[in-house]
């Protein structure tokens, strides 16, 4: 009994332990490539994905606050406040129309309002149309010499960058042009036109470029700071005091001023410093017989003028 087990037990083991030539055969067989996804389960796959994405996310417990939505930029806050300010009566500028008393902004300092607000970088002025729309000869000066009388019309558009917003305001505007030369009638009709549409299309932007001057009790025109109103004067008879306030005085220029602006004028081009001189005579009403205008650029009024000239020029 003994011996049968023990032949039985080592039958076995050598049963369980596979034979070297075994081993051999199996690494021999060579191994399936791995199958690609079938078209069905391609679809399958891709319906599940569907499901995860269109599945609504739990809405979140009251007590979480939801994140606000970013806000789209603008102006900045000093930009706003530069517009919402009053108009300085010291800029406003008043001239006679038939019968009415009219009171405007003058183009330079239109120009120089958007620089200082938008800055020289943050806007531009695109013509889109301009026309000329009347020319006939007509008698000019007091000596009644032959002449031209030019009309143009333009329509402007002004784009402002506003942070990652871009603003578009366009205004349309006439010139009208009167000169012995019918090509320099046709260039101040057609540059006055421009400006004209410029200060109508800038105007939306607030009392800075205007806008308080359509309100006939001009209740946005300060002649300054409003600390300065004694405390029981309302904003109406402020203004009102305002309106009664002459205008200011012109007071002289210092001598780098005057040079500057002479340095300037004398850098003109022949045909725009014969208009400037033309211009000039008839603002100040210099007599033909004064040969130079260089010794009587003298005052602030003086200043403003040419500075209108030479921007408009620009």
């Amino acid at each position: 009994m003994a011996i049968t087990s023990t032949a039985t037990n080592t039958q076995s083991s050598k049963a369980a332990r596979p034979t070297a030539s075994a081993a051999a055969e199996r690494s021999a067989v060579p191994r399936l490539p791995q199958r690609h996804p079938s078209a069905l389960q391609l679809l399958r796959e891709s319906l599940q994905q569907e499901g995860d994405a269109t599945t609504p996310v739990p809405a979140a417990p009251p007590h979480v606050a939801a994140a606000p939505a970013p806000a789209v930029s603008g102006f900045s806050a000093r930009q706003r406040e530069l517009l919402a300010a009053p108009l300085d009566r010291a800029k406003v500028r008043h001239r006679e129309q038939g019968r009415m008393r009219v009171s405007y902004l003058e183009g330079w300092q239109v120009i120089a309002e958007a620089n200082r607000i938008f800055g020289f970088d943050g806007w531009d002025r695109l013509t889109l149309n301009a026309s000329c729309v009347a020319e006939h000869e007509r008698p000019v000066g007091r000596d009644r010499k032959s002449g031209w009388g030019v009309t143009y019309t333009a329509r402007v558009r002004i784009v402002v960058i506003a942070g990652e917003r871009c603003l578009i305001r366009e205004g349309s505007g006439a010139g009208h042009g009167i000169d012995l030369d019918q090509g320099l009638a046709h260039e101040s009709a057609l540059k006055e036109a421009e400006t004209d549409a410029t200060k109508r299309a800038l105007m939306s932007f607030g009392n800075a470029f205007g806008l308080a001057l359509y309100d006939k009790q001009q209740r946005q025109v300060s002649s300054g700071p409003e600390k300065n109103l004694g405390q029981g004067q309302s904003q109406s008879q402020a203004t009102k005091t305002a309106q009664r306030q002459p205008e200011p005085v012109d007071a002289p220029l210092e001598p780098a001023v005057i040079t500057g602006l002479q340095t300037r004028i004398k850098a003109l081009p022949p045909a725009r410093l014969e208009a400037f001189a033309r211009g000039f005579r008839a603002a100040f009403q210099v007599p033909d017989a004064q040969p130079s205008l260089a010794g009587l650029i003298t005052t602030t009024a003086h200043q403003r003028w040419i500075e209108g000239f030479l921007a408009e020029a620009a």
